[in-house]
């Protein structure tokens, strides 16, 4: 039976409006889902959602849209949301890759995936003014072994003032439930760590940041000046190269001594992290591994995984500074660091390309 919600404020249109800013592998297109659900079968409104992204991987931005309005009135648009009254920001490391803060007005509730202050986080937002909530939600979603979307999902119940907790715990059981039940105990938990974790504060326009007029995202490329036909030259292209957005929490860590330098790590990593320098190994010419460039490293393991000599293994990443000894890859060193929201400008290595090194 649905529930009877009053939506505290509306648009000049009549609908309170939510946009979700993420990163692909975090969980916010089927956030959306559920929120879209949650208003039209629990909350008795009608609803409305749809997701924005490009190819469905993790590292690719991702945003999803969710429209409700009192049951009387009908949603007659299906258009981007530019002012949110409530804005989901699914990693703290969005923030001054895309603008994520556009159109937030000072009357919307901004939560952001992050250990850090709501002060600090106001400061790297940028944010002219409303209220702000922070949640730790992937360290939460590790205690709980759950997902970051569903820490967020109860971080928005509590955030916005009205959404039950116990409707929201209805429409997880009814879907994600449905079809993991394996998993339910542990994304309950994970709703009420996001439901009663929250850190909130409120920030008033005091001039110290402008507010951020919403824009649609215009790329260097267009109709007038693609290349020939629409082909993308940029081969093992990833939408966003800096993947650390994308980690659940878990990275590999590099043991040099251990490591034999057999490629096998730079064969099965998807982003081309791994970087081979010509060296010596027990004597003889070799391609040394100098380990992972943890900028490009989205942490899927599976270079834990291959590992013959547990030269790489898993580890919390809030555990280790992993920037200390940090090596980027030069070959994805760009000039402009605009263009590290393109995709990575590098060829990738395959097995018979490192014989051919070795031999010359």
């Amino acid at each position: 039976m649905a529930a009877k919600i009053t939506l505290p404020v509306t648009n000049p249109q009549g609908y309170y409006e939510m946009r979700l800013e993420s990163i692909g592998g975090l969980g916010a297109n089927l956030s959306g889902k559920i929120l879209g659900e949650l208003g039209a079968l629990y909350l008795g409104l009608n609803s409305a959602n749809f997701a924005s992204y490009g190819s469905e991987k993790r590292g690719s931005p991702v945003k999803s849209y969710i429209r409700w309005c009192a049951p009387e009135q009908e949603i007659l648009i299906n258009s981007s949301i530019e002012t949110p009254h409530l804005l989901g920001l699914f990693h703290e490391r969005l923030a001054g890759k895309i603008p994520v803060m556009a159109g937030v007005k000072p009357d919307a509730v901004v939560i952001v995936n992050t250990d850090q202050s709501v002060d600090v986080m106001r400061d790297r937002l940028k944010m002219h003014g409303g209220t702000l909530c922070c949640i730790d939600a992937l360290n939460l979603a590790i205690e709980a072994k759950t997902r970051v979307n569903m820490v967020m999902l109860g971080a928005i119940a509590k955030a916005s003032g009205f959404i039950p907790l116990d409707a929201l715990e209805e429409v997880v059981k009814d879907t994600v439930g449905h079809k993991y039940p394996a998993a339910l105990k542990s994304n309950l938990e994970g709703i009420h760590k996001g439901y009663n974790n929250i850190t909130v504060k409120r920030f008033e326009p005091d001039g110290k940041y402008p507010y951020q007029e919403y824009k649609e995202l215009e790329r260097d490329w267009g109709y007038d000046n693609s290349p020939i036909g629409g082909i993308n030259p940029i081969y093992g292209n990833t939408i966003s190269n800096d993947l650390t957005a994308s980690r659940e929490g878990y990275i590999p860590i590099f043991k040099k001594d251990a490591c034999i330098h057999c490629g096998m790590c730079d064969t099965t990593c998807p982003d081309m992290v791994y970087q081979f320098v010509k060296g010596e190994f027990k004597g003889k010419p070799s391609m040394v591994n100098l380990g992972p460039d943890y900028h490009h490293c989205k942490g899927c393991l599976r270079c834990v995984e291959v590992c013959p000599t547990d030269a790489l293994t898993a580890a919390l990443e809030r555990d280790h500074d992993i920037w200390k000894d940090h090596v980027r890859n030069q070959d994805l060193v760009l000039e402009k660091m605009e263009f590290e929201e393109v995709g990575p400008n590098s060829w990738m290595r395959s097995e018979s390309n490192i014989e051919n090194e070795l031999k010359y």
